[in-house]
């Protein structure tokens, strides 16, 4: 295949970027988007040119590194991570625009790659549980119904890549962030921290400058795991419940 690559290019954060364009031949439909970007960068270095910089690591879609817009879609036109799409869906001689995720809360670093540090932060507000010291308690001891735990696993499936975020048009986090207070509130181990965690990790969200959540559904439908939308107004109940408790609404 042949294709026509219209790339994002910013030497940093306070660089003005614009998009650069590259053609690249001999693209086989089983590489993966990433390898083909691998290609366009050993071309580009035997140039003497500078490679393209884009977030990578475990390329087997579990880490929620890789994070491109691909054609105005974020991870581009499957319902899958960047790593895990393949060049064969695409088709010989086409043009492809490659861009960074689009959002305040992101800033670009340099680029294809943005600093995501804020869902670290997100995390670190609340993402966690009260847990004694000394053994592990016996797998049995704490007894949880089967809906529960399905819904738990549901929402521990988000891999924190920010797709998201780039697809809402209001660049929200509300996805990202109700997935991972769902998956620990709905749990007896979550329990302690229930209503602190919802009201600090929302809080530290809007601190991050996110934008506000309209549930217009984009982020769903651009989430590569398939988190449901209805994450949102869970989150949205356990926060009500815990704001009222707090006095703050």
């Amino acid at each position: 295949m042949r294709l026509t690559l219209r790339v994002w290019r910013q030497k940093n954060a306070a660089a003005e970027g614009a998009m650069s364009t590259y053609e690249v031949d001999g693209i086989s439909p089983d590489m993966s988007f990433l390898e083909m970007l691998d290609t366009l960068n050993e071309e580009l270095i035997l140039k003497g040119e500078d490679p393209v910089a884009f977030d990578h690591d475990c390329r087997e879609g579990i880490c929620g590194a890789c994070s491109l817009v691909i054609n105005g879609d974020a991870h581009g036109p499957e319902r899958t991570t960047t790593c895990q799409l393949h060049m064969r869906s695409f088709r010989d001689g086409d043009t492809i625009d490659i861009e960074p995720w689009r959002a305040s809360a992101f800033p670009v670093v340099k680029d294809l790659v943005v600093d995501r540090s804020a869902f670290d932060r997100i995390i670190q507000a609340g993402g966690y549980i009260t847990a004694p010291t000394g053994a592990a308690p016996e797998a049995h001891a704490t007894p949880v119904p089967k809906a529960d735990a399905d819904f738990a696993f549901e929402h521990a499936e988000c891999i924190g890549c920010g797709a998201c975020v780039a697809a809402c048009p209001n660049g929200a986090a509300m996805l990202f962030t109700s997935a991972k207070v769902n998956h620990l509130n709905v749990l007896p181990q979550g329990a302690p921290e229930r209503e602190t965690r919802v009201l600090d990790m929302v809080g530290q969200m809007d601190a991050e400058g996110f934008g506000g959540c309209t549930l217009t559904g984009e982020c769903a439908t651009a989430c590569p795991k398939g988190i449901p939308l209805m994450s949102i107004t869970s989150m949205n109940k356990e926060w009500l419940r815990a704001a009222r408790k707090a006095g703050k609404r």
